[in-house]
């Protein structure tokens, strides 16, 4: 089990290096999941130097249980610190479905090995909690080789 006050304290630390960005504004980012078109509306990255590209993608997608696409917009800004102090993060891309609202996280790790660990993490578990019953899916995916994420 992770300890959030552990996971604040190295997130404070990145972000004190400046390790940590949010960019904005994002370029056009679209995806399409069983027949949905997903927007980009916030990403994430933590500077990697010196390590090579990222290794695996982990996509969740789901629907929030009780409150609004935009509410659980500006909600999302609350998990990053915890987001991006698991081990092996890169990278996360926040994607609004434009006709259901539903809610897909696009995350960048350096191998399939933590992006599968993720699944197990405080942000997931506390997601989790938060989502419809029914509507939570996720995958794993392997990078070959100079791709890109």
């Amino acid at each position: 089990m992770q300890n959030p006050v552990a996971l604040l304290f190295k997130a404070l630390a990145l972000f004190a290096r400046g390790r940590v960005h949010l960019d904005g504004p994002l370029q056009r980012v679209e995806l399409e999941d069983r027949g949905e078109r997903f927007r980009a509306f916030r990403r994430v990255v933590r500077d990697a130097p010196g390590r090579p590209p990222p290794g695996a993608v982990f996509r969740v997608r789901f629907a929030f249980r009780n409150l609004s696409p935009a509410a659980n917009r500006r909600l999302s800004l609350i998990p990053i610190p915890f987001i991006v102090a698991q081990p092996g993060f890169r990278a996360k891309t926040w994607l609004l479905g434009e006709v259901s609202g539903d809610f897909m996280g696009w995350y960048e790790f350096d191998t399939v090995e933590a992006a599968e660990a993720y699944w197990d993490s405080l942000p997931l578990r506390m997601m989790r909690r938060r989502a419809a019953p029914g509507s939570l899916t996720h995958a794993v995916t392997a990078l070959t080789p100079g791709a890109r994420a």
